[in-house]
């Protein structure tokens, strides 16, 4: 296969909840371009926020949704593509799984239930860690899923070949270094080992640098063309088994969360404040345009040890 070609995904779309739309911002003339060269300059908190009042009613409403089956995840995955996805993994039940960026945990747990495997998470972000072990332990699964602080682009605090399985979703695109987190992964695999990850950031059509830096605007992003990860992969040892674009759950999830958060506005602006929610919302509406006119692409990537 090609470096810039992409396996299509055949699979049925997931089927969403209807969600009325609300007002939201988007990129708009009228609201003038100093607005968002502002927006662009600036971070905006999307994991703290969401991480503290994880389980608030609001976020709650918000996540079913956006997603309909919720499984308490935070990025663009939903519990169809899921359980698609996982037996890609070769997982039993005696198999020991390491999540990077676990964000809220949720994901992780759907996976130890779904599989019977154990589940290590790994992130940087203290709230997200802290949430995810309090939903294991009210899940009753704290002996089989557990969460640790860690910075993903750093070498793990784990020995050589301790993982049968590794899985990154929606992550890759914070890790600048992409290569050495590719060695860093072959080293934490044991042999015949598979890794699964998400690129959600793939360059695949003409985009400008404030629509960049829009997508961006949540922290740092690594942005490719097609065949760098194709590359990665092979100067790290891994053998690619499987890539498919699944850009359209991407744009569908991404278009859902912001109208989901529309519709709760007033709820949202009292937890983030007025200029935090506007550039959430800013941010959703990049993601979704920019991945439904496929100029950027979520590509899914499975590898082998």
């Amino acid at each position: 296969m090609l470096p810039g070609h992409v396996q299509a995904n055949t699979h049925a779309t997931e089927e969403f909840p209807k969600v009325a739309t609300g007002s939201h911002s988007r990129l708009d003339p009228v609201r003038g371009h100093d607005y968002y060269v502002i927006m662009m300059k600036k971070h905006v908190d999307l994991f703290d926020t969401t991480y503290t009042n994880f389980t608030d009613t609001v976020h709650d409403a918000i996540r079913r949704e956006t997603y309909g089956h919720d499984i308490g995840q935070t990025s663009w995955i939903t519990a169809g593509e899921y359980d698609r996805l996982l037996p890609l993994l070769n997982l039993s039940a005696g198999s020991h799984v390491l999540e990077m960026a676990s964000g809220s945990g949720g994901p992780a747990l759907y996976m130890a239930r779904s599989t019977g495997a154990r589940v290590t998470g790994l992130d940087v972000n203290e709230s997200g860690v802290a949430t995810s072990n309090e939903l294991a332990a009210k899940a009753g699964v704290g002996d089989r899923v557990r969460f640790q602080l860690g910075d993903a682009n750093a070498r793990a605090p784990f020995d050589d070949n301790s993982f049968d399985a590794l899985i990154c979703m929606d992550s890759m695109n914070h890790f600048p270094d992409r290569l050495s987190v590719f060695r860093e992964w072959h080293r934490l695999l044991r042999p015949d080992g598979r890794a699964m990850f998400t690129d959600p950031c793939m360059i695949t059509g003409p985009v400008t640098n404030e629509e960049l830096a829009l997508r961006s605007s949540i922290g740092t992003f690594l942005f490719t063309p097609p065949g760098v990860n194709e590359s990665f992969i092979d100067q790290a040892g891994f053998r690619l088994v499987r890539r498919e674009d699944a850009s359209e759950n991407c744009a569908l999830v991404a278009g859902r969360w912001r109208d989901a958060r529309a519709n709760h506005r007033d709820a949202l602006v009292k937890v983030e404040g007025e200029e935090r929610y506007e550039g959430l919302q800013t941010f959703f509406d990049a993601v979704h345009r920019l991945t439904r006119e496929r100029r950027l692409s979520r590509i899914l990537y499975v590898v082998e040890k």
